[in-house]
């Protein structure tokens, strides 16, 4: 079924909008939460939660690309999992990891900075002037958050050449946002 068939179902309040979205998007929400997660039952909880939060949310909300709108609350969602039950207490880090990796590109809190919406928009603009393959490294690190020797194995890269790809790529998003005027 196609996307505005299910956001139709969705606006009736039919429920029958829940079963569409598993079929055609449950693989990919899965995938999302499981790459951040490691843990199949912590992943399929996050994949429901997504539906239960994509049932509340729409309407109002119509997304203009449902399958994006999806993965933006299956990874927020993981993400979330992620960090409550990895405490730094409690020997976690791997996001707070990933957000220090990225800690030069964008200091303090993006919303002091930008509507989340700008920043969103500035983010999509630079990573469209990417060639694809730095574009889907640089998307397996800080989206899906994948580690290094993933990214490597998955792009046919040594590891140094990831990690140095991605150092060459938040250096470029530095200077990106500071020409769109967010001095960093």
């Amino acid at each position: 079924m196609e996307d505005a068939g299910i956001l139709a179902l969705y606006f009736a309040r039919d429920e029958q909008a829940l079963a569409e979205t598993q079929k055609k998007y449950g693989p990919s929400l899965f995938s999302v939460s499981y790459q951040i997660l490691r843990c199949q039952q912590d992943a399929e909880e996050c994949v429901n939660d997504t539906y239960i939060r994509a049932w509340n949310a729409i309407p109002p909300t119509k997304p203009t690309f449902l399958g994006a709108f999806l993965l933006k609350i299956t990874r927020n969602l993981s993400l979330s999992y992620y960090k409550a039950a990895r405490a730094a207490k409690r020997g976690g880090g791997q996001v707070e990891a990933l957000t220090q990796e990225l800690s030069d590109c964008v200091t303090g809190s993006p919303e002091l900075l930008l509507e989340a919406a700008e920043l969103s928009r500035l983010l999509d603009k630079f990573l469209r002037t990417l060639p694809q393959k730095e574009r889907c490294v640089f998307l397996r690190r800080y989206w899906y958050c994948d580690s290094i020797s993933d990214i490597a194995a998955q792009c046919h890269m040594a590891s140094g050449t990831v990690k140095s790809s991605l150092h060459r790529t938040r250096g470029k998003l530095k200077r990106y946002l500071q020409e769109e005027g967010i001095f960093v």
